[in-house]
């Protein structure tokens, strides 16, 4: 069965995953560093890991299995999931694949560097309602690949 997992530490469409999985049926994994407030009515549970810059992204990526769909904003830890053959959804609503991961990991590694010399690279813009739209739109349409491939 497909699973949802959501690296949760600053996930701002928790509740917008919440939402499709309850409607499909998924049950969802939120992995953080710290405890947070999860429906747990609704199937979704909670996962809370060793403090540390990736232990929750390490979680994710031992745990996740093909036809999985993983919530996250982090590149690497999409690659990761990707290379197993699951689906990787950014906050943004832009899936992550096999044809734009390289170019992804690419720009962070360029954005790390500018940020190293000093410069400033600006952070997310907002998520605006228009962003949730689509995030939940393109997590029903992942969530029903996945459902029709496994």
């Amino acid at each position: 069965m497909t699973e949802i997992f959501i690296d949760g530490d600053a996930c701002p469409v928790k509740e917008e995953v919440y939402a499709v999985a309850a409607r499909l049926g998924l049950p969802v994994v939120v992995v953080a560093n710290q405890r947070i407030q999860v429906p747990h009515d609704l199937g979704v549970g909670m996962v809370v890991v060793a403090e540390g810059p990736d232990a929750a992204d390490d979680w994710i990526a031992s745990e996740i299995r093909r036809n999985d769909i993983v919530i996250t904003a982090d590149i690497p830890l999409a690659a990761r999931c990707l290379a197993v053959g699951a689906l990787a959804l950014g906050t943004n609503g832009r899936e992550f694949t096999q044809d734009s991961i390289g170019g992804a990991l690419a720009t962070r590694e360029i954005k790390a560097s500018i940020r190293e010399s000093g410069q400033s690279t600006g952070g997310p813009p907002p998520i605006t309602a228009k962003d949730r739209s689509r995030f939940s739109n393109r997590l029903d349409q992942l969530a029903h690949r996945a459902l029709r491939s496994g």
